[in-house]
């Protein structure tokens, strides 16, 4: 199936409608939005949302159970597996901490996919691998294993690796999480820029509402299988949706609410709650007298 877009809103990846479950929990609902080109988008929202599971319909790991997910133009559930795997070749993924082969040099991590996806030679594998570190500063660390750098220092690499082969769409999980501010604040600028300076699609997923707000170009906060809030990082700040707003404030309660639902708590003690009414009533004066 191939969906036609304007010119001037061609969206690279389009969800209309999706709905997807595990089992009998369902995860999104009829959700509809769109990835624009060049752009950074943000997916926001309480743990357990639905963001990363996003990120598996795109890349085809998962199928949507209704309604349709498309990767330019063409219905990702109906792509043969080698069209898919082509469609992977030309996405990019940084997984949360970085995900980098133990045993490899930081060179080698670069090098694997171009390595294993392509038929370049090894001294033109060498240029790619120097050009993407320098490009995250890295280019010093290229002989270092993983256990010699630090967290930060390792989402870099795993950067340099997602880009490496030079896609059209790069997808990051959670790329900000465990780093220290000057690390985070690497983190966040490198992602604008490689956006921009690269001509990339971005699609970030990130609990970090102020990283995340600072380079995001549109933000979509999924809630309860649906979208919560949608536009950009402004209209999301200010957005009057109590869900939307506990999120932004980082309210403990509101519509996700602290306490999981349980049972009563006096019943779930044994006791039923005449019976503890009553008991705190004959604790009260020997409390007071005590005072």
């Amino acid at each position: 199936m191939t969906v036609t877009f304007d010119s001037n809103t061609a969206a690279l990846v389009e969800f209309k409608d999706v709905s997807f479950a595990y089992a009998d929990r369902r995860i999104l609902d009829e959700v509809s939005f769109h990835i624009p080109r060049g752009k950074v988008t943000a997916l926001m929202g309480a743990s357990g949302g639905g963001k990363t599971t996003v990120l598996r319909l795109i890349a085809g790991q998962y199928k949507v159970d209704s309604g349709l997910a498309t990767w330019k133009g063409q219905e990702i559930k109906a792509l043969s597996d080698k069209a898919l795997y082509a469609a992977r070749r030309q996405m990019g993924m940084l997984y949360q901490f970085g995900a980098l082969f133990t045993d490899l040099s930081v060179f080698d991590n670069v090098a694997f996919p171009l390595r294993e996806l392509t038929d370049l030679s090894e001294p033109m594998i060498r240029d790619i691998v120097l050009m993407k570190l320098q490009a995250v500063g890295l280019r010093g660390a290229r002989d270092l294993s993983p256990s010699e750098i630090s967290g930060g220092m390792s989402r870099r690499v795993a950067l340099a690796r997602a880009i490496a082969l030079d896609p059209e769409l790069v997808m990051y999980d959670e790329p900000f999480a465990g780093l220290d501010p000057i690390s985070l604040g690497t983190a966040a600028r490198l992602i604008r820029q490689l956006n921009d300076t690269l001509g990339l699609t971005t699609v970030l997923v990130s609990h970090d509402l102020e990283a995340t707000f600072a380079i995001a170009d549109q933000v979509i906060v999924l809630a309860n299988g649906r979208i919560a809030a949608q536009g950009s990082p402004q209209e999301v700040q200010h957005s009057v949706d109590p869900l939307v707003s506990q999120f932004v404030s980082a309210s403990p309660d509101g519509p996700v609410r602290f306490h999981y639902p349980a049972p009563d708590w006096a019943e779930d003690l044994g006791f039923g709650a005449a019976h503890h009414t009553a008991s705190l009533a004959e604790q009260a004066p020997s409390r007071t007298g005590s005072v």
